[in-house]
């Protein structure tokens, strides 16, 4: 399976929320940084959260510079962090993943991308070794540079997905500035492919009718399929 790191965007408060450190939001009696972290079993790499709020030890912690930048002075932040991580020890992960903290059911939503990542590299490998045909409809790998979910307003989930991490290192440094700059400018221009699997785990918290939704349905199991890494059976 693909080695993936994890890059938390955790430097956010809820105005509508009272202002409150989202990462410490809890919903359904766990925080919003607890719930994105599941992801780091699943995906195998090194961690590390943007952002000043409290993490669990272990978990590598860092800060834009100077702070309050925007979410793409994060981004840049957070690459700076890992690469210096993955120098110390070994070659960093050749996909990272974006995930902004306050979205409740981030982990299986890239648990779900990360299983269509790993299933076009299959498809890629056994092409090189001629085990099947190349289908010229069907993505090859070399041909993304990112995965998302898209919500049910078509929008890409900028802060939610997969990147291949030199396409968004290229794309920050081609930045003048990463302060203050939208995403969409960041990575609009990327080579993207929309994944439908595990589109319903996509949603955030930014109000307090948000936290309420979520809290009902991260209490029922019948409407959150809490087993992650599973492949979905709905639609």
């Amino acid at each position: 399976m693909t080695v993936i790191d994890l890059l938390i965007l955790a430097g956010g408060h809820g105005e509508r929320l009272g202002g409150r450190d989202k990462a410490a939001l809890e919903v359904a009696g766990r925080s919003l940084l607890d719930r994105v972290l599941e992801a780091r079993q699943l995906l195998g790499g090194a961690v590390v959260v943007v952002g000043d709020t409290p993490v669990p030890e272990g978990v590598r912690r860092t800060l834009e510079d100077p702070p309050d930048g925007g979410p793409v002075a994060g981004i840049a932040a957070g690459l700076a962090a890992l690469a210096a991580d993955g120098g110390a020890s070994s070659a960093p992960a050749e996909w990272v993943a974006v995930v902004a903290v306050d979205q409740p059911a981030a982990a299986p939503a890239v648990s779900a991308l990360r299983l269509v990542l790993d299933e076009l590299r299959g498809r890629t490998d056994a092409e090189a070794t001629g085990e099947v045909a190349r289908i010229d409809d069907v993505t090859a790998i070399d041909d993304v540079d990112a995965l998302s979910h898209v919500d049910p307003t078509g929008h890409r989930q900028w802060l939610l997905a997969l990147y291949r991490r030199t396409a968004l290192e290229a794309a920050v440094d081609a930045l003048p500035d990463p302060r203050h700059t939208s995403v969409r400018r960041l990575v609009g221009g990327l080579r993207w492919l929309e994944v439908e699997r595990g589109a319903r785990h996509v949603g955030d918290v930014d109000t307090p009718e948000d936290l309420a939704t979520w809290e009902a349905r991260l209490e029922n199991p019948a409407v959150h399929d809490a087993t992650l890494g599973r492949p979905e059976t709905e639609g």
